[in-house]
């Protein structure tokens, strides 16, 4: 498959990309920095912005799936960062009707998921995440108010461990869910599948360690 990756330098995107070519995909990556990977037979790295129409229509050309992994690194300002890229992308579907497999990843604590977190969770996304989370919850609502065939990912609290293929996956939220933490790794290994075969259609997923 030839699968473009928003958003790919670092972080869970990093992940994505080694996970897609591990398995054996062509990779196209449209970032800002560039990627640092020793494997990069079948990566066709973009050096461009996410929220440039130039720049991701040139990115997803070919695309048989789209993965979008985009993140403010350690900022915690105020960003419109995820409603300007799904603005642009939702407006470039008007105009040339995407209709590839869309999976995005925001975080578990975005939209209707902010009732569910834990109350540590819920005191950290009010003081320090409030506004990146808010606009990450406009992205959500962006896209999954198109007729895209999007999947929305909402991870629990990240974490930088080996890959391990064993995580739980819920696409309902309910008293007591109780989402912990979820390697990058296996985030990477879940988009990467539901690229190759999205089962969860038009879901709402949150993902974390069993």
């Amino acid at each position: 498959m030839n699968i473009t990756i928003i958003g790919a330098s670092a972080g869970i995107g990093l992940e994505t990309v080694k996970r897609g070519l591990k398995r054996n995909h062509s990779i196209t990556t449209l970032s800002r920095s560039e990627i640092e990977i020793e494997d990069k037979k079948s990566l066709k790295m973009i050096l461009g912005d996410a929220t440039n129409k130039a720049d991701l229509l040139y990115s997803i050309q070919n695309a048989d799936a789209i993965i979008v992994t985009l993140g403010t690194s350690k900022n915690m300002k105020a960003t419109t960062l995820f409603s300007d890229f799904a603005t642009l992308i939702a407006e470039i579907h008007i105009e040339n009707k995407i209709y590839i497999p869309l999976i995005f990843v925001t975080g578990f604590g975005a939209g209707e998921s902010k009732n569910y977190v834990s109350w540590l969770a819920k005191m950290f996304l009010t003081y320090f995440l409030k506004d990146v989370y808010a606009d990450k919850t406009k992205m959500e609502e962006i896209l999954t108010n198109s007729d895209m065939n999007w999947t929305v990912v909402r991870p629990g609290r990240l974490l930088d461990k080996e890959l391990t293929e064993k995580y739980r996956i819920e696409n309902k939220l309910f008293k007591g869910i109780n989402i912990s933490g979820i390697n990058r790794a296996d985030v990477a290994d879940f988009l990467i599948k539901q690229a190759e075969k999205q089962t969860e259609l038009k879901k709402y997923i949150t993902i974390s360690e069993k």
